[in-house]
Parts: C-alpha cells; sequence; structure tokens
C-alpha cells in the first residue's frame, strides 16, 4: 500500500475511535493533543508502523478536531508561500516559486466546509450561501480568500498567502537584488521627506512586501494609519500606531465597512501618514483627495503592469467612485497627488524584481507626465532560465524636490 494511502487509512480507522475513547469536552489544546498522539503511539507501535507515520497520523486526527486539519501542517512548513485549494481532493502549494501538487486531501467536502467555518470565525467574518466570497486571515496575519459553492463549481475553494514570520526590511530586498543599496538610501529619503509613494505590480510581484519594508523607513515619531482589506502589514517600531480593516456584509446585508469609509474614518483621526494596504475601487478619489489636502507621505499599492498602465487603472478607478467627474479634473488630481510610482514584477524565473522608479513630474496637454529615475536593465548574463540585471540611474533629476528641501534634506535623488 502507498504511504499517503496508508496513512489516509489509519486516520479513517482510528479518528472515531479517539471521538469515542477521549473526553474531548474536558480537555485543554495541550492535553488534548497530548493524548491523542499517546493513544496513537500505543495502538499502531504493535503493528510495526514507521514513527513519521505514526506522528503524521496524530497530527491530522488532532487538527482534524481542534485544528485545520491538512492546513496545520502545510502552514507549519516555512518554505511555502502560497496555499491554493480547489475542493476537497485538490490541493496546490508553492514552494520555491514553483507550484506542486500534493497527494494529500481532505477526508471530505463537509470537513472542509468545517475548517473554513473555523477560520472565517475565528476572524469575525462570516462565508455562507447568502455570502459565499470572503476574504479574511488567519491568526498569524496570513490572507485567506474563501469561494463556496454553487459560485466555486469545483467545490470550496481556499486561496491563503502565506504571512512571513519576519518583517521584510529593506536590507532583504537588497539581499534579493530587488533594489540596490544606493537606491535604498534613495528611498529613505523619499519616506522621510514625506512623498506620496504608490507601489504597482502585478499578482505576486511582492507589492505588499516592498510597502511593508518600505514603511519601516518611517520615522518612528509619527502617528501612522494603515488601511487593508485584511491586515497584513508589519510595520515595526512606530508607537503611535492604527491598523484598520474592512469588514464584510453579515448575511442580512448589514455591517459592511469599506476602505472608503476607513480612508474617511482616518481622516479624522489625525493622521500623519495614511497606508492604504490596496487601491481596487472607487476609494482611489478618498485616496488622492486625502493625498491632495496635507497628508503627504502616504503609501499605497495597486495591481498594473507598468507605471502608465498603473495611471490609466487609478483613473478607471476614481470614475467608478464618481462617475461624473470630466478625465481632465482626474488626471490633474493623480498628477498632483502621487510623487513617486515603483513599478515591480515577476520575471520569467520567478524572481521579484524592481522594474522601474518613476517620478510623477507634472500635468501638460491632457497627459500625465512620467519622468523614470531608474528602470531595470538586464545584462548579458541574463538567460532563459534565469534573469541577471540592476536598476539604472537614468539621466533625469528629480524635478520636484521642494519636499525634500522643506525637510532639510539637501541630497540629490
Amino acid at each position: 500500500m502507498e504511504e499517503t494511502e496508508l496513512r489516509q487509512k489509519l486516520i479513517k480507522e482510528l479518528k472515531p475511535m479517539v471521538l469515542q475513547d477521549l473526553p474531548l469536552d474536558e480537555l485543554s489544546d495541550e492535553q488534548l493533543e497530548e493524548q491523542i498522539h499517546s493513544y496513537v503511539f500505543q495502538y499502531l507501535r504493535v503493528r510495526m508502523v514507521p514513527m513519521d507515520t505514526m506522528v503524521y497520523v496524530a497530527n491530522q486526527i488532532y487538527a482534524s478536531i481542534r485544528g485545520y486539519g491538512l492546513l496545520d501542517g502545510i502552514m507549519s512548513d516555512d518554505s511555502i508561500t502560497e496555499v491554493m485549494i480547489n475542493g476537497a481532493e485538490n490541493i496546490f502549494i508553492e514552494k520555491n516559486g514553483k507550484l506542486i501538487k500534493l497527494n494529500d486531501r481532505f477526508e471530505s467536502q463537509k470537513k472542509l466546509e468545517d475548517i473554513i467555518q473555523r477560520i472565517v470565525a475565528k476572524a469575525g467574518r462570516e462565508v455562507n450561501q447568502a455570502n459565499p466570497i470572503v476574504d479574511t486571515r488567519l491568526l498569524d496575519g496570513s490572507r485567506v480568500n474563501i469561494v463556496l459553492p454553487p459560485i466555486a463549481l469545483c467545490g470550496p475553494t481556499v486561496t491563503i498567502r502565506k504571512f512571513s514570520k519576519t518583517p521584510m526590511t529593506i536590507a532583504k530586498l537588497i539581499e534579493y537584488k530587488s533594489i540596490t543599496t544606493e537606491i535604498a538610501a534613495k528611498l529613505e529619503l523619499l519616506v522621510r521627506a514625506k512623498y506620496n509613494i504608490f507601489i504597482c505590480g502585478g499578482t505576486g510581484s511582492g507589492k505588499t512586501t516592498f510597502l511593508n519594508a518600505l514603511s519601516n523607513y518611517i520615522p518612528k515619531d509619527e502617528r501612522v494609519i494603515t488601511i487593508e482589506d485584511s491586515a497584513e502589514l508589519q510595520i515595526t517600531g512606530v508607537d503611535n500606531l492604527v491598523s484598520l480593516e474592512t469588514r464584510n456584509k453579515n448575511s442580512s446585508g448589514a455591517g459592511e465597512v469599506t476602505i472608503r469609509d476607513l480612508i474617511k474614518s482616518a481622516l479624522r483621526m489625525r493622521p500623519e501618514r495614511i497606508v492604504v494596504g490596496e487601491v481596487r475601487g472607487g476609494e482611489a478619489l478618498d485616496m488622492l483627495q486625502a493625498m491632495n489636502t496635507g497628508h503627504d507621505g502616504s503609501l499605497s499599492t495597486g495591481h498594473a503592469n507598468s507605471t502608465k498602465d498603473m495611471l490609466s487603472r487609478l483613473e478607471t478607478m476614481v470614475l467608478q467612485g464618481a462617475a461624473g467627474l470630466p478625465l481632465e479634473a482626474i488626471r490633474q488630481q493623480i498628477a498632483s497627488a502621487i510623487d513617486i510610482i515603483i513599478h515591480l514584477s515577476r520575471l520569467r524565473d520567478k524572481s521579484r524584481k524592481t522594474m522601474e522608479i518613476c517620478e510623477v513630474t507634472g500635468y501638460e496637454n491632457g497627459e500625465i507626465i512620467l519622468s523614470p529615475l531608474y528602470i531595470f536593465e538586464e545584462t548579458e548574463k541574463s538567460t532563459i532560465q534565469k534573469v541577471d540585471g540592476i536598476l539604472k540611474r537614468t539621466n533625469n533629476k528629480l524635478v520636484h524636490d521642494f519636499k525634500l528641501k522643506l525637510s532639510g534634506i539637501y541630497e540629490e535623488i
């Protein structure tokens, strides 16, 4: 019998016995885990079952009773960055940038649904047939998206972006060759001088990671308000930090709190900086207005394939929030609100690189003017399998240096 089949058979055989023989209601999590391990070892030792199989079976039985079942083992593996569950039998993970299908599966669709309810309940959210799509997070901060049948045709679908246990720092971005030490020093000056910075890129390009690293340049004595769909930013060292998180509608259609609501509320909370995890819709207008009304130093991210594409997407987002606004007025708002756009990309070798750092210099003849400061160029060492390149400084000077001077910084960017 194959190892995976043997493990599943043993779990199926032993779990009903554990449920019957152990006083579950009287035991704490630690006591129950200990007693399940003892019970399983005692039962399987005489059957000459390998030790690693016994440990796996005991862990899975405990996880199915008090934890997240199969997910517990997957989430404890730090080399796994993403988990994709397409129904009870199809589980995929991303490990070292590669997608792998696991042989493991959940006992049944009902078991997977029970685990989903456990996840959303712990985050104070709801998911059901009336509200079949939910964004939430695990207790460790990992981002979770859930879609239930009949919307998801293949069964309950769960996508988890794992939360890094160690906050991302600029030093790590340098180590990963996403940016250089010189560029990091320039970015630090721009953050300290309260330039409004927008980070864009495709899915999985590292936008939140980069935002997290950049946010740690914020002076520690400032009041910072973070606004996210699912709280995952790890800003360290700022004492006066307020983290706000959206809330979905409940089953009766009430109680929704959107990013727009949170931005409006944040403006009344005397923020020195507002950090918006990701801008997706009509809240773009509120964010731009905040940037234009004295809340400099704001940081945010958005999905786009280039810096120009990000500007077009921002126009579309603003129109979602205020359909009657003329395009010219929207473009002027964007040009005066955003100072710097950083574009990230996930390249063919799965590495994440900073592709471009642009200054938004103004608005002329109906167009927003972009001035690239740094552009990624591949070197001769690049191959199909491995990308090698560096961010090169262009000949364009930083046009708007008044914020630097206001902050007492006279270095050239």
